[in-house]
């Protein structure tokens, strides 16, 4: 997160009757909001905050003229280490699954209770500040096959040296089979380390998830030999982990 005292959330939302007395609510809990009514809106506003404190959440609406939620979630996995809250007023399953797979961090439907939605916020912001920090609180790396990963910067390169992207849900994911090496985590597991409460819902979320992240740190990602199916069990992670001191 950035240093600012106060979280900063940016609410994308083309309903201003909605928007504008959230943002005042979420204000008063602390927050520091910034709003936009589209997807356009939100990738200009995104690109100006590169020069200035970056945010720390992004609240999404999915139904917006335009290029729709989704569409800029996929941006913001793909381009952006941003966490990212879905505000939809669809309530299907299937709907909350394709939010989970591309990468959101959570959604809540609409009509929501506020205060539901503070606690939402507030859960993803200490899962996302928790991920960031070695577990022996020192600034270590992470290393495995050849591959390392700094947690601080999140940056992860492959047994060459090259920088490869991962999503802020992928690192999470990465971490959770770092710091539990050659143990099998069910789906369950993975998800409440992942995304939280109610995520467990859709199995098919963590698979997903789990294929994104194979596809960056496998040779072959159909045949994969570092991150394991265990069938009928979960995942695990078939490697040994070592921490080294990070490079200054």
């Amino acid at each position: 997160m950035n240093d600012s005292t106060a979280p900063k959330l940016l609410l994308v939302d083309d309903e201003a009757a909605l928007r504008e007395p959230l943002a005042e609510y979420l204000a008063r809990q602390g927050f520091e909001v910034s709003q936009c009514s589209s997807a356009a809106d939100a990738r200009n506003r995104l690109r100006e905050a590169q020069h200035e404190s970056r945010f720390d959440l992004v609240l999404l609406d999915i139904m917006m003229p335009g290029e729709d939620g989704l569409s800029l979630c996929r941006h913001l996995v793909e381009a952006q280490d941003l966490p990212v809250i879905f505000l939809t007023a669809r309530g299907e399953a299937t709907d909350r699954i394709v939010g989970l797979e591309i990468g959101a961090d959570d959604y809540v439907v609409k009509p929501f209770e506020p205060r539901e939605l503070v606690a939402r916020i507030r859960s993803v912001l200490r899962r996302a500040l928790r991920s960031t920090l070695p577990a022996s609180g020192e600034e270590e790396a992470l290393v495995f096959e050849g591959w390392h990963l700094d947690p601080l910067k999140r940056r992860l390169t492959d047994p060459e040296g090259a920088l490869v992207a991962i999503s802020s849900v992928e690192f999470r994911l990465l971490m959770a089979f770092l710091e539990h090496p050659r143990q099998v985590l069910n789906r369950d597991r993975l998800l409440d380390m992942v995304q939280g409460r109610e995520a467990h819902l859709f199995d098919r979320a963590v698979d997903n998830q789990v294929s994104r992240l194979r596809r960056k740190v496998e040779v072959d990602s159909r045949n994969p030999q570092i991150i394991q199916t265990v069938w009928g069990g979960g995942y695990m992670l078939a490697a040994d982990v070592k921490r080294v001191p990070l490079d200054g």
